[in-house]
């Protein structure tokens, strides 16, 4: 509140320097008085204004009304969060925006490497023994006779694991497992936890100061113009 305490000082200085002018100056001094009377009546009824939003005023109905109605406030708060920006509509055109810009640039690669093709290749020799052809095999010198095989096995996985990570169905089945609407209101659900439980412990002096700090700026100006209309009408009253 500092700047607006140095705005309303120096509007009400300069109005109670102006009525003090009219004491003594020799001409017009009905009309500077006037001026400096009103400015200064504007000034201090607009401070006064201001004083009220923040701060309980004793036999003052309406002072004090946003510590006074800091739920309503709180309130607010959440529906401009959750109304105009949170909203399902935007979060599930944020995730398709993401996802069309990501399907070209999401890479596999990594999976595909995490891959441990020697223990796919060990459960492949494993069915195989423990099937009806498992006898078979041990005629032929059991499963040392398969290794030949591990190598082309191998290379052949990775070619269709390739294939299959790149085919249309595969990218649909992955586009569908990320339901945008799903996720969006999954999110929604998730935001509004945190905006009701940073809410709740909002206390009616953080409300004012939080109000207070966004048109803190502005402030001060009101009671500037308070004391500039408040004189030319003081100016217009003499010449009435």
């Amino acid at each position: 509140m500092k700047k607006l305490l140095n705005k309303s000082f120096l509007t009400n200085f300069i109005s109670v320097l102006i009525i003090a002018i009219g004491y003594v100056c020799p001409v017009q001094q009905e009309l500077v008085k006037s001026i400096g009377f009103f400015a200064l009546s504007g000034a201090i009824t607009n401070w006064l204004a201001i004083y009220m939003l923040f701060e309980k005023v004793p036999y003052l109905y309406g002072s004090g009304v946003i510590p006074e109605r800091f739920e309503e406030f709180k309130l607010s708060i959440k529906q401009l969060m959750m109304q105009q920006f949170f909203t399902a509509q935007n979060i599930e055109q944020f995730i398709e925006s993401e996802e069309q810009q990501g399907s070209n640039l999401l890479n596999l690669q990594p999976f595909l490497a995490a891959v441990d093709y020697d223990r796919i290749y060990q459960s492949l020799v494993t069915s195989i023994m423990e099937s009806s052809f498992g006898g078979m095999l041990l005629m032929m010198g059991g499963p040392e006779a398969l290794a030949p095989l591990k190598e082309p096995f191998t290379e052949k996985m990775q070619v269709t694991l390739v294939d299959m990570i790149e085919s249309d169905r595969f990218k649909s089945a992955l586009k569908e497992g990320l339901d945008a609407h799903k996720i969006g209101i999954d999110i929604i659900d998730k935001i509004e936890i945190v905006i009701d439980k940073r809410l709740s412990e909002l206390t009616p002096q953080l409300v004012k100061e939080m109000v207070q700090a966004i048109i803190r700026e502005h402030l001060g100006w009101l009671v500037v113009w308070g004391g500039i209309f408040g004189g030319l009408m003081g100016a217009l009253f003499v010449f009435a």
